[in-house]
């Protein structure tokens, strides 16, 4: 039998909660939540979903946008620190991600091979993500590793088609 939570645990459990939306929001992180989905339903009838997500990914490595994992800014390489190494964050963050493919595999359509591709795509973005911002953790700067992350990308969505 489950026993209910106590008030102090669940003000504790809801303060826990308040700390990590309040953390994955921050740069911005929230505003890329369902963009997967609104890049795949607003390309052009002529382009291929993966490659429309492709060139969306190499543009914000371009941009060094966050979510890229290619930004060398000391709050951002210390807000994927925190999210990267609290297992309450890092389960927030997997949530979104979740509900990222969950809405990437309705922008491509019904059936499994939609869900395949889309946690495909997704993966190739969170590992591309994680391995840049691990070289600018070690020290090099968002511009050096910049050439090896498009290379990486161009690789990377090469073995999704």
């Amino acid at each position: 039998m489950i026993e209910p939570m106590g008030l102090r645990a669940r003000k504790k459990a809801r303060t826990r909660d308040a700390i990590a939306d309040a953390a994955i929001s921050l740069h911005r992180f929230a505003d890329h939540h369902g963009e997967a989905a609104r890049v795949v339903r607003d390309r052009r009838p002529d382009v291929s979903p993966v490659t429309a997500l492709h060139r969306h990914f190499r543009a914000g490595l371009d941009r060094y946008e966050p979510v890229t994992g290619l930004n060398d800014h000391s709050e951002v390489v210390a807000f994927h620190r925190l999210v990267f190494t609290t297992p309450s964050l890092a389960g927030r963050l997997t949530q979104y991600m979740l509900e990222d493919e969950e809405a990437l595999a309705g922008a491509l359509g019904p059936g499994i091979h939609a869900r395949l591709r889309a946690a495909q795509v997704l993966a190739v973005q969170r590992v591309l993500a994680r391995a840049n911002w691990q070289k600018i953790a070690d020290g090099r700067t968002a511009r050096d590793v910049h050439p090896e992350a498009v290379a990486d990308a161009d690789q990377a969505f090469a073995q999704l088609r």
